[in-house]
């Protein structure tokens, strides 16, 4: 029988800038649930342009992923990255306990060996309105991991709450500024 820890309720920690604020989400979610990594990638749906902005590493032998400029995401990569598509088609966030025997609907293993490395993952999709704003993603390197349905249940929580300062996050840094609603300069 597996021992149930309990998890923390989900909550964003306040910080002075949007900046700060995912950063500690990012590093609260890695260490909460004892992944190896945990990045966040940022999005702007009216632009169709990403980044990985944010990413915390249990150990510093593990890649930092972080992209520092925004890139096009929606000529090749949902063609390439099962997850990625259906992030952009806004279905479910998906938790996969191997990658290594996950079905090729779900995910590209050769992909996600390639860019990512890890073994485990959640893929949490931060969306509104049909629309895709980011991703979560905490990790496992080396071996396969359940995720309970507590922890599934963390992440579900947390997401909502990232959504309005994602949106700050992209209104300020990304060059094109196209968030519907928001002034450009």
């Amino acid at each position: 029988m597996e021992k149930q820890t309990a998890m923390p309720e989900a909550f964003l920690p306040e910080n002075d800038s949007p900046q700060e604020t995912l950063n500690e989400a990012v590093r609260q979610v890695g260490e909460t649930l004892r992944a190896d990594r945990c990045f966040l990638y940022v999005r702007d749906p009216a632009a169709g342009r990403g980044r990985i902005a944010f990413c915390w590493r249990r150990f510093a032998t593990i890649p930092d992923v972080t992209q520092p400029e925004w890139q096009e995401d929606t000529t090749d990569l949902p063609g390439e990255d099962p997850l990625f598509a259906a992030a952009l088609a806004t279905e479910p966030s998906v938790f996969v306990e191997d990658v290594e025997n996950a079905p090729p609907d779900v995910l590209n293993k050769t992909f996600e060996n390639r860019i990512f490395g890890h073994r485990a993952l959640i893929h949490a999709h931060i969306t509104e309105e049909g629309q895709l704003w980011g991703i979560l993603q905490p990790c496992q390197f080396g071996h396969p991991r359940r995720w309970t349905q507590h922890e599934q249940n963390y992440i579900e929580n947390l997401l909502p709450q990232l959504l309005p300062v994602i949106k700050q996050f992209v209104a300020e840094t990304n060059p094109q500024k196209n968030i519907p609603g928001q002034l450009s300069d």
